[in-house]
């Protein structure tokens, strides 16, 4: 009788790619240690130009088998690929590759793995965090509160404040979309979600209901925005849009700045008639005049929502986890798709 062919363990000659900040911030010595058990790697060489004139990174990148890469990697021209004569993957230590990954590198035939999944857990946490709070008016009870210092008529002011059977509108079934559905189960909401590559099957597996934008913008007490950064999605919220939210709504963007009209969206709320909870804006960072940094109904914040402090250790572990994966002859768990590529962000 037959058995199945064991796949042969190997240690892959990996060279990384990143900025030294980078390398610092993801990589603890226990990552590294554990990197090296999996790969053959010179910790010492760290990629952060692919012309530059060094020997010794000439002839790592020339036996390199695999990139692992991060934030500040290069991109990969034809003439960094030229380089890399052995190149068969590259594991990336981040979200998104569309920062690096060219053409050429999918014309060559290289997988390409990424901790894009790793990386949504903590943005999809954020919002989640967020939303409830947005359903129970933090912002301005907390705002009465400091005013009055004193004891708040909590039904006078607040009539309508809670998390029972509110409506939840979510932007883009992405990954950190799809994340936060499955973290929002537990709670009894009524949970919206538009996206142009959701069919009804998948809907009812995910348990939300499918909408049009403009008809989820409607119902929603918040929305969401998880969408990618596209030609189609620029100013997604647009002022008709903005328009269309309930008074006292809130709208949540962790995905790209550039989703939300920044002038429309500051208008709607110097009025006060909607809620935001911003952590990215176009531009990435604001001038320092901007109403949004002051106005009592917006909650502003650096970009944080993604991978910060400990949890970047998650995104090296994740990392890891693929390159031991290659590493014994198996396909990646998280590989990125080329013909979907365009789809993400």
């Amino acid at each position: 009788m037959s058995h199945p062919a064991t796949p042969r363990v190997t240690r892959p000659r990996t060279v990384l790619a990143m900025s030294g900040e980078t390398r610092a911030a993801i990589l603890a010595p226990e990552a590294l240690h554990r990197l090296a058990r999996v790969a053959d790697l010179d910790p010492r060489l760290l990629v952060t130009d692919f012309g530059a004139d060094d020997p010794a990174q000439r002839t790592g990148l020339h036996e390199a088998e695999v990139l692992f890469t991060g934030w500040g990697c290069p991109p990969l021209d034809p003439a960094a690929l030229s380089a890399m004569p052995r190149l068969r993957a590259v594991v990336h230590a981040a979200g998104s590759v569309k920062h690096h990954i060219t053409q050429d590198v999918w014309d060559r035939g290289i997988a390409v793995s990424t901790a894009a999944t790793a990386n949504a857990f903590p943005v999809a946490e954020y919002t989640v965090a967020a939303i409830l709070f947005a359903n129970k008016d933090i912002l301005e009870s907390a705002r009465v509160y400091r005013e009055a210092r004193s004891r708040v008529n909590l039904l006078e002011r607040f009539p309508g404040v809670g998390n029972y059977r509110r409506t939840v509108g979510i932007v883009g079934a992405s990954r950190i979309g799809r994340r936060v559905i499955e973290l929002l189960r537990p709670y009894d909401l009524r949970v919206l979600v538009h996206d142009p590559y959701l069919d009804e099957a998948d809907a009812r597996t995910l348990g939300v209901e499918r909408t049009e934008l403009d008809t989820l913008a409607a119902e929603s007490d918040v929305v969401t925005i998880h969408a990618p950064e596209l030609p189609g999605t620029y100013h997604l919220f647009d002022a008709p849009r903005l328009a269309l939210m309930r008074d006292g709504a809130t709208l949540v963007n962790t995905a790209r700045g550039s989703l939300v009209d920044t002038e429309a969206l500051v208008k709607e709320a110097a009025t006060g008639r909607l809620n935001a909870v911003l952590d990215h804006t176009e531009p990435e960072v604001l001038p320092a005049d901007s109403p949004l940094y002051d106005l009592p109904n917006v909650l502003l914040t650096p970009h944080i929502a993604g991978s910060q402090g400990g949890e970047l250790h998650r995104l090296a572990d994740a990392a890891v986890d693929e390159l031991e994966r290659y590493a014994h002859g198996l396909p990646f768990a998280h590989a990125v798709d080329p013909q979907t590529l365009h789809q993400q962000a």
